[in-house]
């Protein structure tokens, strides 16, 4: 799960991690006030930041500063309810709901610091760079080096020696050593509390003054231990989330919408993936990945197809399903049912296997509805991707 900016800083000043003063703004009204509030406690300027899900907002026009509360208010009006195109939106961009006001700062650097979960190591990954406010993914393919990172003992945490190391490497000034291993103390904590699985500031900034900032942030967390914050759930907002990818997320269905034109309905991530790959090798392109789980029903699997459907893009359909815990019979029952209440009209293909199969092809056939079964993936890869041709 995602969160915006302004949240993601809240929850950082919880942790004891400098953060710029700043206020979220719906309205210009709001955005008027928040402006002049920092104003009279003495900033020198604001800036106006469009508050979406997505990265690159300064070159699309998302973050502009204002002198006074004039300027302010008026950014903020034309800023509201703008199509903000980034290199991460995409050419559909996203519509701006929420602004953070926030005081201006005295920048002297700009640095990069984050944590993630390095899989391979089995632990999280401190990381930083003296090439901050950029792409920091550009910097780490064109220039590796320049990542540097520091691997955290799950049962140590971040050790105070590692954070002056990073310190030092990133050319801080003596008398900001230890500020900066609280602050990146404090970024571990903030980490590990909140089951993140990414936290990035970027910028990490000093100012002239000496002190140190999160100038921005971004926090993504492991949807599996949403469970144990609801305070964090809460944090959600699903105007910046595929409606279809909401809507599945309702009936606990794994979806992520995609580009192409054959839908895809799976049980099991594996061959979810292993589905999609063959789809590529036969010369099509999925349009989702949908893994309905070991445990769907047949209610389950019903709600499955209508959001596969909803994607106008889909062409043709491959349900794809190893019977096991989710037994063929009840995905056969619940594609029929599907079926009959849409009134599809698109080719469906199936590649049936395991408990209760031949029940299952039962039901499809006794259906009266013309479904193409296919007898391997192999098979049936094929036949979908030349009847989403036609």
């Amino acid at each position: 799960m995602k969160i915006h900016e302004y949240q993601a800083k809240g929850i950082l000043k919880k942790y004891g991690v400098a953060v710029p003063r700043g206020e979220m703004a719906t309205t210009r009204e709001q955005a008027e006030a928040a402006a002049r509030n920092l104003f009279n406690a003495g900033a020198s300027g604001v800036v106006v930041k469009a508050q979406i899900h997505a990265g690159g907002r300064g070159k699309g026009g998302g973050v502009k500063i204002a002198k006074s509360v004039e300027e302010a208010a008026e950014l903020a009006g034309k800023m509201l309810g703008m199509k903000l195109v980034t290199h991460q939106t995409g050419p559909e961009g996203k519509i701006v709901q929420r602004l953070l006001i926030e005081e201006t700062l005295p920048i002297e650097k700009e640095l990069y610091i984050g944590i993630l979960v390095d899989r391979g190591e089995g632990k999280a990954v401190f990381m930083a760079s003296a090439a901050g406010g950029m792409e920091i993914e550009q910097v780490a393919a064109q220039n590796p080096e320049a990542i540097l990172k520091e691997y955290i003992d799950p049962g140590m945490g971040l050790e105070a020696f590692q954070g002056r190391k990073l310190a030092f490497q990133l050319g801080l000034k003596p008398a900001q050593i230890n500020q900066a291993v609280q602050f990146m103390q404090g970024l571990y904590k903030a980490f590990l509390a909140t089951d993140a699985s990414l936290l990035e500031i970027n910028p990490f900034i000093t100012t002239i003054d000496g002190r140190l900032f999160a100038l921005d942030a971004k926090i993504n967390f492991d949807d599996n231990a949403l469970f144990r914050h609801p305070d964090i759930r809460e944090l959600r907002d699903t105007t910046e989330e595929d409606p279809l990818e909401v809507e599945a997320s309702k009936y606990n269905l794994n979806y992520i919408k995609l580009d192409g034109n054959v839908g895809c309905m799976v049980n099991g991530a594996g061959l979810a993936m292993a589905t999609m790959d063959i789809i590529k090798y036969a010369g099509g392109v999925p349009a989702n990945f949908l893994d309905v789980g070991g445990g769907a029903n047949a209610e389950q699997v019903t709600h499955a197809f209508e959001i596969l459907l909803s994607d106008k893009n889909v062409k043709a359909v491959l349900i794809n399903i190893f019977g096991g815990i989710l037994r063929v019979d009840t995905l056969a029952t619940g594609v029929v049912e599907a079926a009959q209440k849409t009134h599809i009209q698109l080719p469906i293909v199936l590649r049936l296997e395991g408990t209760n199969v031949e029940a299952g092809r039962e039901i499809l056939k006794q259906s009266g509805l013309n479904f193409i079964v296919a007898e391997t993936m192999k098979d049936a890869a094929e036949k979908v991707v030349a009847a989403a041709r036609q």
